[in-house]
């Protein structure tokens, strides 16, 4: 009797490498538009100056956080998060539209592996070129290539990173530091981090973060519906595949579809999957495979739009492209733009009214409250004092809600542009019948414009 044999079950398949084609079209120009609007934003807004300093700097030391002519403190915290709402529910809004374009035109992962695999064309050529290298023995010529592509990778990473850090550190100090070797630690671990980051996920892993690592292929499909843009397939208008000429929609006397089956959608796909079987996850709508598929279609002199942008109720019902028009402002999107139309609208008016001027009054519990010698009674208390603007101010500050309230001293502080100044501020009042604590207010205007002025309230302790 013969023993069972062991089989040996892998539960997971090794990667296969994919080796994206070449295409040229409207998406393609489009996503290089995409490549290079965000690019030229990311790695020139740190050299860009404005009020003789950085436009666009995080300083984490001075928690001061500047966008052109804005300065935000810690206590704005509500405004980050406003933008973090306010970008949540434009990706829903943009996803109920048109699917997963944000991935495939200005995602950073799309962007970053656009940017390599150009490098990787320009140095180990087409796809068919880059196939038949990997397949090579290891030679003088395949290792000139493979370590000049991945040096030029190198270089755009670390830079990438360099630029990443020069958002918190001023890029201007951040070069001179490097240049003179004298970078710090932190400076150095993040630039490193970042760029080695950049490296591995469009270098190496590619269309593994968009198919295993980013959560938004995962949930995306609660936010599709049946009105919902995305890359599709005519199955009707395609099937039967069959190559050839046709004629008069038949291939050597038997019905043919349009599809010829080249498989150049499946070749120019970056995560690799054939589109002709539906709608998967792992398709980042990045529209390769319509372009792709749109030079077939005009070389046999078929019309475009075999594989083209649809939605699942325009294949059903063959709409075009008007009647699809007017089902994308459906009531999901709607509600989405109200609250997005809503949320952006306060947003922007909050920051309009903003005052640039902040007090926060901390009593001097070492002292809670003396009688001096006329009667009178004092309180003394620290003023913390921001000025939120990039000029410098001098404010006035005035006590009231106390019967002879006043401030000992001029009552005038001298700000600097984009700081914050702590007082001693010693306030004086008349007798009070009642011990214990009473309201006080302290009115902080700014002497060049009355309107910038605020009110905060403490306690006045009369002692007992």
């Amino acid at each position: 009797m013969n023993a069972p044999r062991e089989a040996v079950v892998k539960m997971y398949a090794a990667r296969e490498e994919i080796y994206p084609r070449e295409v040229k079209g409207r998406y393609a120009a489009l996503r290089w538009a995409c490549v290079w609007l965000t690019q030229l934003l990311f790695y020139g807004l740190p050299w860009l100056q404005w009020n003789g300093r950085q436009a666009v700097l995080f300083e984490l030391g001075a928690r001061k956080f500047h966008l052109f002519g804005l300065v935000l403190w810690p206590q704005d915290f509500i405004y980050l998060a406003g933008l973090l709402i306010i970008c949540a529910y434009g990706l829903f809004m943009v996803t109920a539209v048109a699917g997963r374009v944000w991935c495939g035109f200005a995602c950073p992962q799309t962007v970053y592996t656009e940017v390599f695999l150009w490098i990787e064309r320009r140095i180990e050529g087409a796809r068919s070129a880059r196939i038949r290298l990997d397949r090579q023995p290891w030679t003088f010529e395949k290792i000139a290539k493979k370590g000049a592509k991945h040096g030029a990778w190198l270089a755009v990473a670390l830079w990438t990173g360099f630029t990443f850090v020069g958002y918190f550190t001023p890029a201007r100090v951040l070069l001179g530091e490097f240049a003179q070797l004298a970078v710090g630690p932190w400076e150095a671990f993040w630039v490193l981090f970042y760029g080695l980051a950049t490296y591995g996920n469009a270098g190496w892993l590619r269309e593994q973060v968009c198919k295993y690592m980013c959560p938004y292929a995962r949930f995306q499909s609660a936010m599709f519906d049946k009105d919902t843009l995305i890359v599709t397939y005519d199955r009707r208008r395609g099937e039967p595949r069959r190559p050839g000429p046709r004629v008069a929609g038949m291939v050597g006397g038997k019905p043919a579809g349009d599809c010829i089956d080249c498989t150049l959608c499946v070749q120019a796909c970056p995560t690799g999957i054939d589109i002709r079987r539906g709608l998967q996850y792992e398709c980042i709508g990045c529209a390769a495979c319509i372009d792709a598929c749109d030079s077939v279609m005009d070389r046999i002199g078929t019309p475009r739009g075999l594989i083209r942008y649809a939605t699942g109720n325009a294949l059903a019902k063959g709409w075009n492209m008007a009647q699809v028009r007017r089902r994308l402002a459906r009531p999901r999107v709607l509600a989405y733009g109200a609250v997005l139309a809503l949320l952006v609208a306060g947003m922007t008016a909050s920051l309009a009214l903003r005052t640039p001027l902040k007090v926060d009054v901390i009593r001097d519990r070492g002292s809670m409250g003396r009688e001096l010698e006329d009667g009178r009674i004092e309180n003394v208390y620290r003023l913390q004092l921001m000025n939120t603007s990039e000029t410098a101010r001098t404010v006035r500050l005035v006590a009231s809600g106390l019967d002879g309230a006043e401030i000992v001293g001029s009552g005038l502080v001298a700000l600097e542009p984009a700081s914050t100044r702590g007082v001693a501020v010693r306030v004086r009042a008349a007798p009070v019948a009642r011990r214990g604590a009473h309201r006080i207010v302290f009115n902080v205007s700014a002497l060049d414009d009355p309107a910038v002025a605020v009110r905060e309230e403490a306690a006045f302790v009369v002692p007992r």
